[in-house]
């Protein structure tokens, strides 16, 4: 059994998919965990893929990621979690956030949304999260990459404390407040049951 945790997070450009791998990267190497960081984010500013991945352990030797060695996949975005699940181990954990943004296919009449996504991911034991309406209840829209890290956070080894340290650092200033508001709203969802 390996004792590496590997965590994919994929979203879309602008969903904020590269700052909650930073975040979740330093809180596991404050915990002391040896850490890998990748990312892939070709056209991220136009609204393309974007896929982080975060190794921690004891000895982790590659930031690599096989199909079906994720032990948890947090999806930004329903399509994403799709696009992803391919990555996800058996019985690993699958966080979702609630909605879907449209690819430029779809935008441009080229193609439609697939159907049943919701259903697709339920069946892989997706624990779906309202981040964007629990973003808004923080005070910040832009802070549900926060709440999904929340969300996750209830699955994964590392100290609340260490969470909030790590946050406070790395967001705007202007905006911790609202990030720490966030990521516990996203954290109690799951713990009291109201993720589904």
């Amino acid at each position: 059994m390996s004792d590496v945790t590997t965590v994919v997070l994929a979203g879309v450009g602008g969903q904020g998919t590269i700052l909650a791998g930073d975040v979740l990267a330093k809180v596991a190497m404050s915990e002391g965990y040896d850490v890998r960081l990748s990312e892939v984010h070709g056209m991220a500013q136009r609204g393309g893929s974007v896929v982080t991945f975060v190794r921690f352990g004891q000895d982790v030797l590659s930031p690599v990621v096989d199909p079906g060695g994720a032990d948890h996949l947090i999806a930004f975005e329903m399509i994403e979690a799709a696009r992803q699940l391919p990555l996800l181990a058996p019985g690993g954990r699958l966080v979702v956030n609630q909605r879907i943004v449209p690819p430029l296919p779809v935008l441009i009449g080229a193609a439609e949304v697939p159907e049943g996504l919701e259903a697709v991911l339920a069946d892989q034991g997706a624990i779906f999260v309202d981040a964007d309406a629990l973003a808004c209840e923080a005070g910040s829209s832009k802070s549900a990459n926060i709440v999904l890290l929340g969300a996750a956070s209830a699955g994964l080894p590392m100290a609340v404390e260490t969470w909030e340290q790590v946050i406070a650092g790395r967001v705007p200033s202007a905006t911790v407040d609202a990030n720490l508001r966030a990521f516990a709203l996203g954290r109690d969802a799951c713990l009291k049951g109201a993720c589904r």
